[in-house]
């Protein structure tokens, strides 16, 4: 007798399993034995190679969640890199950065924040009325939705520059007070948990550099960034503290440090003991010490901030941005400021086809619900990979990433073994296409996804497709060519 439907039958599964865990993430850690056992130098640590679940994985869900999503504010002045850097920090459109805006006096923010909660009010004020919203979280429905979309793995702000915390530390921060220290919910362990039980990767972010509740001075320049991250020991036994109990309690995949790491940090120990523990687990750029002369550490990839690259890059990459201006829920932005659908998709295409994964963004809101137009923009995607996934998961970089058409419609190619995918970013004029630079062989097979098996004809130089008589609207269009010719 089946009177539950599919989709009950599945959260009833997930809720049996998540029962039998009893609170434990390490069932679904990838807590192995190591191959080779590494040593705390930078010589033993870069021998490490970057799995093959990250190279695979190409699409992954970053969360910016904090106070600051309680007012939820900032400038919309326009994407980094498009405004000067001397206008960028008092007229800052990352949200998440609010406390260090609030703190330039004269910033629209600092006006914004005294005319609407007054001069007495303290940005940690915010803590009581963040705890409350977060009781209406669900993590499971958040995780669950990350997984329809395609979401391979999933990056969530453990501690932001405001020094606030998104799990119950045992490590005490000593500029805060008993009660403005963290979350009241332990929004780490529960998403954790959420999102490896449906098979996701999980990673977390911390902000290793900046910490605004030990460095009162703002940030008003470029210069400024560098400049203010703490390298005294006090901080740099703290932040080691937290690394450690962040690993050892939640086993992450995946360690996001930001705005680079104290001089005195344990970073070579902390790296060595992670890898022998998990050997699928990754680090990424951003733990430099940022002082002049100062030598390099390590990393498996590097993290462009709203930028790619402009060609194949031989080391792995992931780009990372917010779905508007701001990665921290901003309530200002719009569809404006918001990526279009078409862009979204076409940007996924393009990092794939140059050897990187994207990381988009979403900024919930204090309650932990994702605001519709991100939501929107997410289902967008998750259509698109339905139909055309096989051509972005588990593939890798062909001869070249770009091209066009004879008519001049913009191309990203990618493959995996003998199968060449070729990605047209618009919809093709008549009832043909020709691709230059493309020789399938004798055998060899042409479909367009979601629509079937092409009729086609080639040259020594190019490869011409007929176009079925019917297929759908799209973003951008695949069609898979087996057993091509290298």
């Amino acid at each position: 007798m089946n009177c539950l439907s599919r989709r009950a039958r599945q959260v009833l599964l997930l809720s049996v399993i998540a029962t039998v865990l009893s609170g434990s993430c390490s069932h679904f850690s990838d807590e192995t034995e190591p191959a080779v056992k590494f040593q705390a130098d930078w010589e033993s640590i870069r021998s490490h190679k970057i799995p093959a679940w990250f190279d695979d994985a190409k699409f992954g869900i970053f969360i910016h969640w904090g106070l600051y999503s309680v007012p939820a504010y900032a400038e919309p002045t326009g994407k980094l890199h498009q405004v000067p850097w001397d206008k960028w920090f008092t007229h800052n459109a990352y949200a998440e950065w609010y406390l260090n805006t609030l703190r330039i006096v004269g910033s629209p923010t600092y006006e914004h924040h005294h005319k609407t909660y007054g001069a007495d009010f303290d940005y940690m004020d915010f803590v009581p009325k963040f705890n409350e919203e977060v009781a209406k979280w669900n993590p499971d429905n958040m995780a669950q939705f990350f997984n329809d979309v395609h979401a391979r793995y999933v990056v969530l702000t453990t501690k932001h520059h405001d020094g606030f915390l998104l799990w119950p530390s045992t490590i005490k921060n000593p500029n805060l007070p008993e009660g403005r220290r963290h979350a009241s919910r332990d929004i780490v362990g529960e998403l954790t948990k959420s999102v490896q039980i449906r098979g996701m990767k999980m990673g977390h972010y911390y902000s290793g550099g900046l910490d605004w509740s030990f460095n009162l001075t703002p940030v008003v320049a470029r210069s400024d960034v560098a400049g203010t991250i703490m390298h005294d020991s006090q901080y740099a036994k703290y932040a080691d503290a937290h690394w450690r109990e962040l690993i050892e309690r939640y086993k992450p995949t995946i360690l996001w440090n930001d705005i680079g790491y104290p001089e005195t940090g344990d970073v070579a120990n902390i790296f060595a003991d992670y890898y022998n523990r998990f050997p699928d687990g990754i680090v990424n750029n951003r733990w430099e010490i940022r002082k002049e002369n100062s030598s390099p550490r390590h990393r498996d990839f590097v993290t462009p901030e709203y930028k790619t690259m402009e060609d194949i890059h031989e080391g792995k990459w992931e780009t990372c941005r917010g779905m508007g201006y701001s990665f921290g829920y901003n309530r200002v932005e719009g569809q404006e400021q918001t990526i279009a659908e078409d862009e979204l998709i076409h940007l996924l295409i393009d990092v794939t086809a140059k050897n990187g994964n994207l990381l988009l963004n979403v900024g919930p809101k204090a309650d932990g619900s994702i605001p519709e137009i991100q939501k929107q923009r997410l289902r967008a995607l998750g259509g698109w990979l339905d139909v055309n996934g096989e051509a972005i998961f588990g593939t890798r970089p062909w001869t070249k990433a770009t091209g066009q058409t004879d008519k001049g419609i913009d191309l990203r190619f990618t493959r995996k073994g003998e199968t060449l995918y070729v990605i047209l970013l618009s919809r093709p004029e008549g009832d043909k296409v020709t691709i230059k630079g493309v020789a399938p062989t004798e055998g060899s097979q042409v479909n367009m996804l979601g629509a079937g098996e092409c009729e086609w004809d080639t040259t020594a130089a190019s490869l011409t497709i007929r176009l079925p008589e019917r297929y759908a609207d799209s973003h951008a269009y695949t069609f898979k060519i087996s057993k091509l010719q290298t």
